[in-house]
C-alpha cells in the first residue's frame, strides 16, 4: 500500500497520479442525468441521447452509459438499437465476472473513494436489465428470445442470493476484525427513515420484483406452459401480496388455457411512471481518535432522493368507455432503498477504514518536524480525506420509479388507450393482435411514451 506521503502527493500534485482510478472523482453523475431526463421529459428523446453521448465519449463509455442509452432508445421505439446497447451492458457484466465479496472487500476499495471505483451495478439493476430486454424482445415479436431472458432472470436471482449471503458474512467478519461500526443507524444526522421504514422493510429483498415474475407467468402462459407460468404468478403474489389482480392471474390460469380461442386478445398493460431515485451525498464531519488526539475527518454517505414529479397513472380507459383497474406491482424506488439499506454495512466499513487512514495522515502531517512541510502534508491529508470520503452518486436513473399493470381482453385491432394522470389525460393508439399482447407505457413528467408490438414483425402477437 502506498505511504501516506505518496498518497497525499497524489492528491496535491494533480490528476495524472490519480488517473488509474478513473475520472469519476470529478464527475457529478446526478447532475448529468438531470439534464438528460429533462430533455426526455420534454419529449426530446433524440436530444436526451445526444446529451448522454456528449458526456460519454468513446472509448470511455461505461456500463451506466449502456443502461441509460438502451432505455432512451426503447422509449423512442428503437428496440433493435436498445437491445444492442443492453447486450453490450450484459457483456460488460459477464466479462467482469467479479463477485460481490471481491468488490466489497478489495484493498483498492479501501484506498479510494467509492465514487472512483469501477461501477458495479446494483443487484436490482441487473435484474431489471434482463426484464426490459425481455420486453424489447416481445415488442419485436421474438417470444422465444423473451423466454430466454426470463430464464436468465431466474438464474441471476439465485446467483445474487448466494453472493449476497457470502458478502454479508465477509463484511461482518472484516468489521469485527477491524473493530468497525456497520450500522447506519449509528450515523448521527443520517435520515434513517429514507431507507428504514415499513414499506422498505416489507420487501423480501432489494432485487426481486413482482413485475419480472408476473411477466414470466404471462409469457409462459402465452406459450402454453402452465407448469412454468404458475410459479411465475405465484412468486409475483409473494413479492406483492394482497393484490387481487395478481391473485386472479394465478387463480384463473388453467381456465384461461382451457378456454377455446374466441378471437379475443389477452392484453397486459404495463404502466411505468417517473424515474428511479437519485443518489446524492450527505456529508458529516466526525472526530476520529488517533493516539491522544481527536482528528476531524469528513464522511460522505449516499442518500436517495425521489423523482420530484407526480407521474403516477390514476386510471386507464380503453376506447373512451371501458375502464380497466390499475394495480401497482413494483416500486423500483423502494427496491433502490432496500438495496442501499443492504449495502450500508459495507459502505460504512469502507468509510470507517478510510476515515482512520485519513486521520492518521493528518496526525502524522501535524507532527512533522519541518513545520512548513508538515503544513503542506496536513493540507494534503485533509484533501485526501475529502477525496476518499466522496459518496458514489451513480445509479441507473432512466429506470421508472413505479410500475403498475392492468389486464383486459380486447378484440384485435387499433385501440385508443387513455391514462388519467395528475397532469391530465394522456392518450395513445395501439395496435393489438394475436391471443396475447404486452403494451408498455411510460409516464415521465406528464408525457406519455408507448411501447407496443411492431405489427409488421409479429402479426400473430405472442401466440
Amino acid at each position: 500500500m502506498p505511504s501516506w506521503r505518496s498518497i497525499a502527493a497524489a492528491v496535491l500534485f494533480g490528476p495524472a497520479v490519480l488517473a488509474p482510478w478513473g475520472c469519476a472523482a470529478v464527475r457529478n453523475y446526478d447532475f448529468e442525468l438531470d439534464h438528460t431526463l429533462d430533455a426526455a421529459s420534454r419529449g426530446n428523446l433524440n436530444g436526451a441521447i445526444a446529451l448522454l453521448e456528449s458526456r460519454n465519449a468513446a472509448p470511455a463509455r461505461d456500463l451506466l452509459y449502456y443502461f441509460e442509452l438502451g432505455m432512451l432508445q426503447r422509449m423512442n421505439g428503437r428496440y433493435e438499437e436498445s437491445q444492442k446497447a443492453w447486450l453490450a451492458a450484459q457483456q460488460v457484466i459477464e466479462t467482469r465476472g467479479r463477485s460481490a465479496t471481491d468488490l466489497l472487500l478489495s484493498a483498492s476499495s479501501y484506498l479510494v473513494s467509492d465514487k472512483v471505483r469501477t461501477y458495479e451495478p446494483h443487484d436490482y439493476e441487473k435484474v431489471m436489465l434482463l426484464t426490459y430486454m425481455a420486453l424489447n424482445q416481445l415488442a419485436l415479436g421474438r417470444v422465444e428470445d423473451a423466454r430466454v431472458a426470463i430464464k436468465q432472470t431466474h438464474e441471476l436471482e439465485a446467483q445474487i442470493a448466494l453472493a449476497r449471503a457470502k458478502a454479508l458474512a465477509e463484511v461482518e467478519a472484516e468489521a469485527k476484525k477491524r473493530g468497525a461500526k456497520t450500522s447506519f443507524k449509528e450515523l448521527n444526522g443520517y435520515p434513517v427513515e429514507t431507507i428504514d421504514n415499513p414499506e422498505v422493510n416489507a420487501l423480501k429483498n432489494g432485487y426481486q420484483s413482482a413485475l419480472s415474475h408476473y411477466l414470466a407467468g404471462f409469457v409462459y402462459e402465452a406459450l402454453g406452459e402452465p407448469s412454468l407460468a404458475a410459479p411465475g404468478y405465484r412468486l409475483a403474489n409473494e413479492l406483492q401480496p394482497n393484490s387481487p389482480a395478481l391473485e386472479e392471474a394465478l387463480r384463473g390460469l388453467e381456465s384461461r388455457l382451457a378456454a377455446p380461442n374466441d378471437g379475443m386478445t389477452e392484453v397486459l398493460f404495463i404502466v411505468s411512471a417517473g424515474a428511479a431515485p437519485a443518489l446524492r451525498a450527505q456529508q458529516f464531519r466526525l472526530p476520529v481518535p488517533v493516539n491522544d488526539r481527536l482528528v476531524i475527518v469528513p464522511f460522505s454517505f449516499p442518500l436517495l432522493v425521489p423523482w420530484p414529479f407526480a407521474d403516477a397513472a390514476l386510471g386507464l380507459t380503453v376506447g373512451g368507455a371501458q375502464r380497466v383497474p390499475l394495480a401497482r406491482i413494483t416500486s423500483i424506488d423502494l427496491m433502490a432503498r432496500r438495496s442501499l439499506q443492504d449495502d450500508m454495512a459495507a459502505i460504512m466499513l469502507r468509510a470507517t477504514v478510510r476515515a482512520t487512514t485519513s486521520a492518521m495522515l493528518q496526525y502524522q502531517g501535524q507532527q512533522h518536524a519541518d513545520k512548513q512541510a508538515g503544513a503542506v502534508a496536513a493540507i494534503g491529508a485533509l484533501a485526501l480525506a475529502t477525496f476518499l470520503q466522496t459518496a458514489d452518486d451513480r445509479t441507473w436513473r432512466t429506470l421508472p420509479g413505479e410500475v403498475s399493470i392492468a389486464r383486459v381482453r380486447l378484440p384485435p385491432g387499433v385501440h385508443e388507450v387513455a391514462l388519467q394522470t395528475y397532469a391530465g389525460e394522456q392518450v395513445a393508439r395501439v395496435d393489438i393482435s394475436g391471443r396475447y399482447a404486452v403494451i408498455d407505457f411510460r409516464l415521465l413528467s406528464g408525457r406519455l411514451y408507448a411501447n407496443a408490438p411492431q405489427r409488421e414483425k409479429s402479426r400473430e402477437g405472442l401466440k
